[in-house]
């Protein structure tokens, strides 16, 4: 949607593949009824000349859904990034073989010559993988809004997955639409992608975890584009504005001493041969599913430990992990870089300067410790491809 000045830019990024035993589908879209909304002609528009661009390509053949074109676009509630990549994803598993593996990318996104190939040696390494959640990084434009914003974003993001990490918390992924892959199998066994509204990718690798094995490390990176944009409901282009005009509550730096509690009750879950401990996490997730035991009956339903243990972790996922960061993560006493600060230099003896602020430190000062951020996790990823990989 809206892309005609990014599709060039993508398909020559796809041209340029050293792997080409693969097709492309690509879904233009958007609702029916803008075609009668003024103030969004100009997006009809554009989404036009989009399908005359992939039309016109002389690249690699194109399977083009057009979702976009008078009477073609969405209708109802069937709209938006979801009904897009389920859309697109359906059309591939009409035509693909089990073992064949779907590579969900975006038109703003940059993937490198080697990026396909990577993602098939990853798939040939580890052949039992529900979904790739592919590295990435996003590149700076220049401009220093954007910029300060998207790297305000990236470190929230990295900050998060670090605590999964550090704690050995379960659904360790970080859910990127234009940044995941997933064998035809696994997408078959869960009933393919749901179409929620926005956070898609995140529902989706939510349900592929779920039946398996997520691989989190690639050697190749996408590189989605640093944008404000508003055509979902959340992500990376809602946050960027939210967080231009000064509003960055959505994505906090959670108290790391909350991952803490949430890794303990899993540690107690693995080890312990009766009930895991008691504590605020376990009484949030109580209190959620309105009952004064959630294990109880999960112990009834599954005799043998480890299926209980795998009902346990499904019951208890990456979205109650979130819901209960949320109500009790955010450490209201310290300002946002004094957390980030303390946790890098007691975690992982990470020194930034004590005069480090998001607004006023330089766009080149917070890129240095979004690329500490990413060092780290990488290194975290990496760790676990080599300890799991078949």
């Amino acid at each position: 949607m809206d892309e005609s000045r990014q599709i060039n830019r993508l398909l020559e990024s796809i041209e340029a593949q050293n792997y080409h035993n693969f097709k492309l589908f690509v879904c233009v879209n958007q609702p029916d009824d803008w075609w009668h909304v003024p103030e969004k002609i100009a997006i009809c528009n554009d989404n036009a000349h989009s399908l005359e661009i992939l039309k016109n390509h002389s690249g690699k053949s194109i399977t083009l859904i057009d979702k976009s074109s008078p009477g073609e676009g969405w209708k109802g509630k069937h709209q938006g990034v979801g009904w897009a990549r389920k859309t697109v994803m359906d059309a591939i598993n009409a035509v693909a073989s089990n073992n064949d593996l779907i590579v969900s990318i975006d038109a703003d996104t940059w993937y490198p010559p080697g990026y396909l190939y990577s993602l098939a040696g990853n798939l040939l390494t580890n052949p039992d993988a529900t979904a790739f959640a592919v590295p990435y990084y996003h590149k700076l434009t220049g401009e220093e809004r954007a910029d300060r914003a998207i790297l305000r974003y990236e470190i929230y993001m990295r900050y998060y997955s670090l605590n999964l990490w550090r704690c050995n918390i379960p659904y360790r992924f970080t859910a990127i639409g234009s940044a995941l892959a997933a064998p035809v199998w696994a997408y078959r066994r869960i009933g393919g992608i749901t179409p929620h509204m926005s956070g898609e990718d995140f529902y989706f690798l939510l349900k592929l975890a779920k039946i398996g094995r997520v691989v989190t490390w690639n050697s190749e990176m996408a590189f989605p584009a640093a944008r404000f944009s508003d055509r979902v409901l959340f992500g990376t282009g809602p946050a960027m504005i939210r967080g231009d005009g000064g509003d960055w509550s959505s994505y906090p730096f959670y108290d790391p001493k909350q991952f803490d509690l949430v890794s303990e009750t899993f540690t107690s879950l693995y080890n312990a041969q009766n009930m895991p401990l008691q504590n605020q996490f376990i009484g949030f997730l109580n209190e959620l599913f309105k009952t004064d035991d959630l294990f109880a009956p999960l112990r009834s339903n599954h005799s043998d430990r480890q299926r209980f243990i795998k009902a346990c972790v499904e019951r208890i996922d990456a979205l109650r992990i979130l819901q209960y960061l949320r109500l009790y993560g955010i450490n209201r006493k310290l300002q946002e870089e004094d957390n980030l600060t303390s946790y890098l230099k007691d975690y992982f003896g990470i020194t930034i300067p004590q005069n480090f602020s998001f607004n006023r430190s330089t766009v080149d000062q917070i890129d240095e410790i979004r690329n500490q951020l990413a060092g780290l996790e990488s290194q975290y990823m990496e760790i676990e491809w080599n300890r799991t990989k078949n």
